[in-house]
């Protein structure tokens, strides 16, 4: 497993991080409907284009397994193939991002409960609560910070 910050976002790299993306999602946030992943994803690839930090890990066969997308030190995305999960490739990704972007904080749906644990055991605490998402959608995130 190989773990680099992407600057050349080609159209078929953003394929393949759009598809770790949708079967990560649809592994995790249970809570969405079809309908809203399908309507989130058309907004996916222009994100993977923007965000100021890009950071992908590739199998063997340098396919994209799983990737993180950082803003300033906040973890703005992190997914995982949903056949990678339960290997530490989150772990990695994580402690990769905290030791070379300083992250220090992220968001994560309250109804992922996994995501919120996992974030936990990284030593991420829990500091605030929102009632909705910040498309204004009624998900309440958690805002975490780097615990000290």
């Amino acid at each position: 497993m190989k773990i680099t910050e992407v600057k050349d976002r080609t159209i078929l790299l953003t394929e393949q991080l759009l598809n770790v993306w949708e079967s990560s999602v649809k592994a995790t946030h249970l809570f969405l409907s079809e309908s809203e992943i399908e309507n989130i994803k058309k907004y996916v690839p222009q994100a993977l284009k923007e965000i100021p930090f890009l950071i992908i890990a590739e199998n063997e066969n340098q396919i994209p397994i799983g990737f993180m997308g950082i803003v300033e030190q906040h973890l703005e995305m992190l997914f995982i193939s949903p056949e990678e999960r339960g290997k530490g490739l989150g772990k990695e990704l994580l402690k990769y991002g905290i030791k070379k972007y300083s992250i220090n904080d992220l968001a994560v749906n309250e109804q992922n409960p996994l995501a919120k644990g996992f974030y936990e055991h990284m030593g991420f605490e829990v500091y605030k609560r929102t009632a909705c998402d910040e498309q204004g959608n009624p998900y309440p995130l958690l805002y975490m910070r780097l615990g000290r």
